[in-house]
């Protein structure tokens, strides 16, 4: 079984730290094997999430299109930047309007961070990496049921961390989101044996 595994980052400013995390992250995880999916929140706009608006309009269609691309695929890699010390609205928003949607293309029952493995990275300027906006995106994920997989990769000073290829210059950051992919791809076969017993 090949994996197929769904990366994007919280953030769509050009040149984004966390875009840049993201796309590492999108490399290794194609070295290890994985069907990689990169795809920008830039391209699913939503609206904040309003329930006056859910009401009248039922869950906007880009939320649709994700909730069932997430749950489409076996994993999920999230890169997070650090606003205010949590996570940014663009993401929050996202992940809220995707919990919104119950129901697959042909009315089953679908929920696409239940039981779904999926591994977090964050980067920030300073020096705390985003350590704050991954421990609060990992708790709004964990509630939606996901399946969030212990390690992560936090990469600090991010606008000094990658070289001009895109790559970590530091030795352990290549060695810690190697460590995350490495775990989330284990945890998507294993999900997948779990599903087929």
């Amino acid at each position: 079984m090949i994996p197929r595994v769904l990366v994007f980052a919280g953030s769509v400013r050009t040149g984004a730290l966390s875009g840049r995390t993201a796309d590492a992250a999108v490399r290794e995880l194609a070295l290890q094997g994985v069907d990689v999916t990169r795809i920008s929140l830039a391209d699913y706009p939503l609206p904040l999430l309003n329930q006056d608006l859910e009401r009248e309009k039922g869950v906007p269609e880009n939320g649709v299109k994700l909730a069932r691309m997430i749950a489409a695929h076996d994993g999920l890699l999230i890169a997070t930047p650090e606003y205010n010390a949590s996570l940014p609205p663009l993401l929050k928003n996202t992940i809220d309007w995707v919990s919104r949607v119950k129901a697959d293309a042909h009315g089953r029952p679908m929920r696409a961070f239940r039981s779904k493995p999926i591994a977090l990275c964050s980067s920030s300027d300073g020096g705390y990496a985003g350590v704050r906006a991954i421990n609060h995106l990992r708790a709004v994920l964990v509630h939606c049921q996901a399946e969030v997989i212990t390690p992560q990769c936090s990469v600090p000073r991010a606008q000094e961390a990658f070289d001009e290829s895109g790559e970590f210059v530091d030795g352990r950051l290549r060695k810690a989101m190697s460590e995350v992919c490495r775990v989330l791809i284990e945890r998507t076969r294993l999900l997948s044996v779990r599903l087929e017993r």
